[in-house]
């Protein structure tokens, strides 16, 4: 099963997104959406999997909650955007939802993905609005296989290049 894996958005959908998502399963959004119109047009690729963040108005807010919890590949997913913990971190969100499998967040528009243990994966797709920070927009894809740990990967969007593999893919 492949998963893409997006956030903070801020109603922006680049064209790459749909190239990198063409062949997901599940898409999974970390919040700051922007527009729930941003979601239906993901929604047209796959099944959405979406929460608010600290900046999503009430379109979004009605349609989306703050922390999701989902099956996917038999493992247990939680997708939060993570403004809650402040500046989240991995051991925030593992003490906070210690029954997931994987964890992904957004807000702190910076890439991150780490597999804890051989267990838990914890994934921040970065930003894939507009470039803030210094940093260039990106998503996540995470492949589920029975058996197996989650492997992932962070996809630039901004040069064309296909994926920076992350510790645990």
């Amino acid at each position: 099963m492949r998963i893409g894996v997006i956030a903070d958005t801020h109603g922006t959908l680049r064209p790459e997104v749909f190239d990198v998502f063409a062949e997901v399963d599940h898409i999974l959004h970390a919040g700051d959406v922007g527009s729930s119109d941003l979601l239906v047009e993901l929604g047209a690729l796959a099944p959405v999997t979406a929460v608010f963040g600290n900046t999503d108005g009430f379109d979004v807010r009605g349609v989306c909650p703050q922390v999701a919890r989902t099956q996917l590949g038999g493992l247990h997913v939680v997708v939060t955007h993570g403004d809650q913990f402040g500046l989240p971190s991995a051991s925030a969100l593992m003490h906070a939802f210690p029954d997931a499998d994987i964890l992904v967040f957004g807000h702190t528009h910076e890439p991150f993905l780490e597999l804890y243990e051989y267990v838990v994966t914890v994934m921040n797709p970065g930003s894939a609005g507009a470039p803030r920070f210094g940093v260039p927009p990106s998503v996540g894809i995470l492949d589920l296989e029975a058996g197996l740990p989650p492997r992932g990967r962070i996809v630039t969007l901004t040069d064309g290049r296909r994926g920076t593999p992350g510790r645990s893919g």
